[in-house]
């Protein structure tokens, strides 16, 4: 089924209009709130499935690009914005209901003590560092080096390292470019929330970027969303989600070791990598 901005609901009728290009409303034409029933609704389910579906291959429906060696990763402009404290922490217009909120809070807290046992050490490398949200928990322990292109996102996670009596080099710049001050081959690297900002056609490119960046022994670490209708990023906001089986053959085949995949269950998906 086509993408709509505007559409009664399929299942109770009522008139919607999404906040996005891309939202998933759209593509299932359900209301947020039949979307949010599509556990317990096998039509619900049905759409939703499809809309995922529609959506995916929409997004592998890419233009022709340059050589790889002359270009980035395709993210899109509304991605690139950072997660505000607001949608971590499901306050205000994210809100989705007690419930909900508090299965998200669990597997939230699940992946930040899934980031604290990884323990990385040495010279630390967050390309897509937001607001900050796990920055203390690298800086603790590591050498950290933060990027992202949103300069205000980044005065957050200032605020939030000085709360906790630590420091980081903090820089505004692209995730996927060359960056400056260049911190050279990190000991590890947390790409949290940036691989879903890639169109699927892209992924084994950017997968290649982040290797580039971890030095011999390195470790890799990603952090991404699985497709459930009341986890999801801000709205208005483009993603792609990458199935669990495609993110592991996409990093052994470039070339790291050790990868482990594994989800906390409905919301987040979480992978490791070796660099040999």
């Amino acid at each position: 089924m086509a993408y709509r901005r505007a559409f009664d609901c399929l299942w109770c009728g009522t008139p919607w209009s999404t906040r996005g290009d891309d939202d998933l409303e759209g593509w299932a034409q359900l209301c947020p709130t039949c979307l949010g029933k599509a556990g317990d609704n096998p039509f619900l389910r049905g759409r939703l499935r499809r809309a995922l579906a529609d959506r995916g291959s929409a997004s592998r429906e890419a233009p022709p690009v340059a050589p790889a060696s002359a270009r980035k990763p395709a993210i899109t402009s509304p991605a690139a914005r950072a997660f505000p404290d607001d949608w971590f922490l499901r306050r205000g217009p994210f809100e989705r209901g007690a419930i909900h909120d508090a299965a998200w809070a669990a597997e939230l807290d699940m992946a930040t003590r899934w980031i604290d046992a990884l323990e990385l050490r040495g010279r630390v490398v967050e390309p897509a560092a937001g607001v900050g949200f796990f920055s203390p928990l690298l800086a603790e322990r590591a050498e950290l080096h933060a990027f992202d292109a949103d300069g205000a996102a980044l005065d957050r996670a200032r605020e939030r390292l000085l709360a906790h009596g630590l420091a980081a080099h903090l820089h505004v710049a692209d995730p996927w470019g060359a960056v400056a001050p260049d911190p050279g081959p990190a000991d590890g690297l947390l790409a949290a929330f940036l691989l879903g900002r890639v169109r699927g056609a892209g992924l084994d490119l950017a997968v290649t970027r982040l290797r580039d960046r971890v030095g011999t022994g390195g470790r890799l670490a990603v952090l991404d969303l699985l497709p459930d209708p009341d986890g999801g990023p801000p709205p208005g906001t483009s993603w792609t989600w990458h199935d669990p089986t495609v993110l592991e053959t996409t990093l052994r085949r470039a070339g790291f070791a050790d990868v482990d995949v594994t989800t906390t269950g409905r919301f987040f998906l979480e992978a490791t990598g070796t660099r040999p």
